[in-house]
């Protein structure tokens, strides 16, 4: 069974001659993103995300690069994301979020840096904000109820809410003009320090994703709503924001 390398930067070559050998011109920039750019990466368990930035003829013969696909997912490898210049430009109002975490986290490989030069509208980034928050509060609760409040299911719950909060979080202290740390835990205590959120709460919550910590189902069952209260306070203060 093939390995995750120990540092993505290793894959890099072979990569681009991958891509470079099937798509040829087409291909207009090979992009890593994510964890894996920085000390957060751990071999093994991060996943590895590549963007494919791709001309417009390019992008309408992805059938090309099957093989490809199927061969680095077997190396540990995520499918990259497979998008033109004009796709990043037009999207910018509707997923600010993503494309300011891209941005934050992102190693050019190959080609140009489409990444580097975008700039991102505030209440854009706020209404964003807003909007996956109460959404996610929502979701947690369902979450709650349909695992009858059992620790063992909420441990991964909890785990997985706060990966997409981590975006959240480097956006919210965009918004507030904060220099955003690279670190995850970093992030956790600055965007706690600045909202008035529990920090230890949220650092627990982080020890459980990163499997430093046990707890016993009942201590997890509270924990959870605890972290229910902190999401809800979260989203009043982010509604007010916008005035």
């Amino acid at each position: 069974m093939a390995k995750s390398p120990k540092d993505p930067k290793d894959i890099f070559p072979e990569i681009i001659d991958d891509y470079k050998d099937f798509l040829g011109d087409d291909l207009i920039s090979i992009i890593l993103y994510g964890s894996a750019t920085g000390q957060d990466y751990r071999p093994g368990k991060s996943d590895i995300n590549f963007m494919m930035v791709l001309s417009e003829q390019g992008i309408d013969r992805l059938d090309m690069v099957f093989k490809l696909v199927d061969k680095w997912k077997k190396r540990k490898v995520a499918v990259p994301l497979f998008l033109t210049e004009i796709y990043v430009e037009s999207s910018l109002d509707v997923f600010p979020i993503e494309y300011l975490n891209f941005q934050r986290n992102h190693i050019l490989v190959y080609g140009k840096d489409i990444l580097a030069d975008l700039s991102f509208h505030s209440e854009r980034v706020r209404l964003q904000c807003e909007r996956e928050i109460k959404g996610k509060l929502l979701l947690l609760r369902e979450s709650f109820l349909e695992t009858a409040g059992k620790g063992r299911a909420l441990k991964g719950v909890m785990a997985q809410s706060l990966q997409a909060f981590m975006a959240i979080f480097d956006a919210l202290l965009y918004l507030k003009g904060k220099e955003i740390p690279m670190v995850k835990r970093e992030a956790v205590r600055l965007t706690c320090e600045t909202f008035d959120l529990d920090r230890l709460l949220f650092e627990k919550v982080l020890d459980i994703k990163e499997e430093k910590v046990r707890l016993k189902d009942a201590e997890i069952t509270a924990l959870f709503q605890a972290y229910l209260k902190e999401v809800r306070k979260l989203s009043r203060i982010v509604d007010k924001l916008g005035g």
